[in-house]
């Protein structure tokens, strides 16, 4: 919601008015330098939306004020050529509106689209968070990053590395939408503030590293060629896309960082197609390349890889993790319920590259129990499940 300076405005005259947190309201404008504020200015208020109200017999902006629990001056800050003393029945005034509900609707077929459309109304609604672009996939698609928060402890999450494991990036949203909605209304998720969560660390999230390919799952194939025949070719000529876990290209993402990936190539003798093909090389696919130059760029102190099925975590690779990833990975086994794991005969992963080459805690969660993709029926167990792991890896 935007406002606009009046003489004598502050951002943390601001924060008092809207019962916001100040470093949220600052980390909005960051087009602000130093807090000066000029006359006629716009400020973004975040957590708000401005909506109608029509002015009925009788109505006084003190009472309009009181019956939405805000003061006169947010009315007036986002009414600033209204007369007080001569409203009339029929006239419309804006409103400033407290979000207090989820803009994400998770439980539904989630594709890229969706994704993107979401992701530019949280925003518009909380513009303290940041949208850069973590790369682009093969057909050209933004792969976004989110940001929240400013602390010194850089924690990264991720999704739908595979096509048809695409529910964990719905999951991954609600809880993006749900932290969001903490910091700007001060309520506690499971007895934990999470403005100590935005002071303490930086999180990072791709929700969806292979949008091309959750794309064909819940889409079909794109309407370009040549992939259009050629996902098809790759498919075995089926238009039933639900086993199919890679690229558009036919190589799987998840097999494709230079952690033991001449292992990994041996162990799975396939060309490209739905599953388990490794590439031609280590970090040939846009979409892996962009994730190793992100993580490079971030330095995560760790990193947490969604996907599904099990109700597993896995933990380890080649004895390189760092001791404290078993005292974690215990935490999130207590608040999931799910079984830590230390190692399976599987190599080139994401999680394993990152433990590989930093020797700092990596995991692959997967998420809820059954064959891929999970359905929508099991969308609010395994949110309620996987909260707490989101939660512990911002506190652990």
């Amino acid at each position: 919601m935007d406002v606009f300076v009046r003489q004598g405005d502050t951002l943390w005259r601001f924060s008092q008015i809207f019962n916001v947190n100040l470093q949220l309201v600052i980390d909005s404008n960051r087009d602000i330098q130093g807090g000066s504020l000029s006359i006629g200015q716009r400020v973004r208020i975040p957590g708000f939306v401005a909506v109608d109200h029509r002015i009925k017999p009788g109505d006084t902006l003190w009472g309009i004020a009181s019956r939405r629990n805000l003061s006169l001056d947010a009315l007036f800050l986002v009414n600033p050529d209204i007369n007080p003393n001569r409203l009339q029945v029929g006239q419309t005034i804006k409103v400033p509106q407290r979000i207090t509900w989820r803009l994400v609707q998770g439980k539904q077929e989630y594709d890229y689209s969706t994704m993107m459309m979401d992701l530019a109304r949280l925003e518009r609604v909380y513009p303290f968070l940041r949208l850069p672009s973590a790369g682009e996939s093969v057909l050209g698609h933004t792969i976004p990053e989110v940001l929240i928060g400013n602390g010194p402890k850089r924690v990264h999450y991720n999704g739908s590395f595979h096509a048809n494991e695409w529910i964990t990036t719905p999951v991954i949203m609600t809880f993006l939408n749900d932290y969001l909605l903490s910091l700007t209304n001060y309520q506690p998720i499971r007895g934990l503030s999470m403005q100590r969560f935005y002071g303490e660390n930086t999180l990072s999230v791709v929700p969806m590293v292979n949008p091309d390919g959750v794309n064909l799952v819940l889409n079909g194939p794109p309407a370009i060629e040549p992939h259009q025949s050629r996902v098809v070719e790759l498919n075995n000529g089926s238009m039933d896309f639900t086993g199919w876990k890679a690229n558009i290209r036919g190589v799987d993402l998840n097999d494709q960082f230079p952690a033991q990936w001449e292992l990994e190539k041996e162990r799975n003798q396939v060309g490209p197609g739905p599953r388990d093909y490794v590439g031609e090389r280590p970090l040939s696919e846009p979409e892996a390349i962009a994730m190793a130059e992100l993580t490079r760029r971030r330095d995560y102190a760790r990193v947490l890889a969604f996907h599904t099925q099990g109700e597993v975590i896995y933990w380890g690779f080649e004895n390189l993790e760092p001791r404290e990833a078993e005292t974690i990975v215990q935490e999130f086994g207590r608040v999931s319920g799910y079984e830590p794991i230390k190692t399976i005969e599987s190599y080139a992963g994401y999680k394993d590259w990152f433990i590989q080459d930093w020797r700092r805690p990596g995991f692959t969660v997967e998420l809820g129990f059954g064959v891929n993709p999970l359905p929508l029926s099991q969308f609010d167990e395994i949110y309620e499940e996987s909260l707490g792991i989101f939660l512990a890896g911002l506190y652990m």
